[in-house]
């Protein structure tokens, strides 16, 4: 009788499995291991990714401020000089700050070497250079190209296996420049234009050119071409002196479009509308008005004896003033103007003292002023069509009251923009203000936007 063997299936008794497990679990946890590595390198990356980001968009912004407030003041070596300057130190004050140790480290004191600075009057990235290749240079750039970073686990993945990181390393870049000026924070005030004489491109505004000299605001039994009998250029963009006062000090927050109308507000108001402006010059007159609310300019100077209108338009010393590119004379003799005003403000932001305000605001003198077309204007209240804005530099403070209560001021340019929201609190001056924005590059002369911003 035959033995039939009953055939066993081959299996391997746990002793022998234990090698094989012990070397899966041994690349699992490596793998687990590197993976939790490059989690905490990534984390490590994107952290100083956002620090120095914020760093070089301060110091962009700080950069940007110097310029605007130096423009038309200095020379291109000067201006560019001092908002390298000004941009680099807010970029080692930010890498000096709590928690950003490894960025200050990274920076050595060498800040000059860390990051570039240059400066455009366009934001396509085409023309962006140190020193600003044109006088009217507006946006500045800072760029940190490389930013190299200490790595944990980093090292341990640069095998082919897995592929090569490269180093790492974050970069960063920030633009930022003025704001399209906007038709926002308008003071009270309106004057006369002439719709037919409006062509920016021979740099004429309504009858009016750079450096024009304009009464704003007419005193007490003055004739005037821009306003009907009872009117003195004033608006009504409130109720009573308080809102006047109020707009004239820059706490207005009143927007207008072109084409709109705005209502005129018969009355002198000398009061407080020179209780409002004079603010600007540092002179607090009653009206509850303070310094700490409402600061003075940069630069308060004006000219001695002051100017005045005898009903036929502006005079210094009685003669008749005229203005040549906006340097004002009467009869050869010079007065402090607009120009004077921008050489004196870029010497305080180069080397603060002499007649600098220490709590001084920049363009505190400059007044968003509605230009209308008074051509069926009417006697008292009436409304005035808008043609457009004007920036205006106020020359001098305002008289409170009698045949002196005037304001003048010089056109400086349009004041365009989008109509947005007027300032946040009442310390929001100025024209415009400065922001940041894309950043692009020149790639084979093509400008394209950067990942870097």
């Amino acid at each position: 009788m035959m033995n039939l063997r009953i055939q066993q299936p081959f299996t391997s008794t746990p002793r022998r499995q234990e090698g094989s497990v012990s070397a899966l679990m041994a690349f699992a946890l490596a793998a687990m291991f590197m993976v939790a590595g490059l989690a905490l390198d990534v984390s490590h990356m994107l952290l100083n990714k956002t620090r120095l980001q914020n760093a070089v968009d301060a110091a962009a912004l700080s950069g940007a401020k110097t310029l605007s407030q130096m423009e038309g003041g200095a020379s291109i070596v000067t201006i560019s000089t001092a908002t390298r300057t000004a941009a680099l130190n807010t970029l080692m004050q930010n890498a000096n700050a709590a928690g950003n140790s490894e960025l200050a480290t990274a920076m050595d004191g060498n800040e000059v070497t860390f990051a570039t600075v240059k400066l455009s009057n366009q934001l396509d990235g085409t023309t962006f250079d140190y020193p600003a290749p044109t006088p009217d240079a507006k946006y500045v750039q800072v760029e940190v190209q490389t930013y190299s970073l200490t790595g944990f686990f980093w090292n341990f993945v640069q095998t082919p296996g897995f592929g090569s990181l490269g180093a790492k390393a974050v970069s960063a870049t920030a633009t930022a420049g003025p704001s399209p000026t906007s038709p926002c924070d308008l003071a009270p005030l309106m004057v006369c234009g002439d719709p037919s004489q409006y062509d920016p491109s021979a740099d004429m505004f309504w009858g009016f050119q750079f450096g024009d000299l304009q009464v704003l605001k007419t005193g007490a039994g003055k004739p005037s071409d821009n306003m009907s009998p009872g009117n003195y250029q004033l608006l009504d963009f409130g109720s009573g002196g308080n809102a006047v006062r109020e707009d004239m000090a820059g706490g207005g927050k009143v927007c207008r479009n072109v084409g709109d109308e705005v209502q005129t507000a018969p009355g002198n108001k000398a009061g407080p509308t020179s209780q409002g402006l004079n603010t600007r010059f540092g002179i607090y007159d009653g009206g509850q008005i303070s310094a700490s609310a409402y600061p003075p300019d940069l630069v308060t100077t004006s000219s001695t004896p002051a100017i005045t209108d005898d009903g036929t338009g502006p005079k210094y010393q009685n003669k008749a003033i005229t203005s040549n590119n906006g340097d004002l004379t009467a009869d050869g003799n010079a007065m402090l103007d607009y120009n004077d005003w921008r050489a004196s403000v870029a010497a305080c932001v180069a080397a603060p003292g002499g007649d600098c305000k220490a709590n001084g605001v920049f363009e505190r003198r400059m007044l968003k002023i509605v230009v209308g077309d008074c051509t069926d204007r009417q006697n008292g209240s009436t409304s005035i069509p808008v043609l457009g804005f004007g920036c205006y530099f106020v020359v001098q403070p305002m008289s409170s009251g009698g045949q002196n209560s005037e304001i003048f001021g010089q056109f400086v340019k349009e004041c365009e923009g989008d109509n947005v929201a007027g300032p946040s609190s009442p310390t929001d001056f100025g024209p415009q203000i400065i922001q940041l924005y894309k950043t692009y590059r020149n790639v084979n002369n093509t400008s394209i936007p950067s990942t870097d911003s």
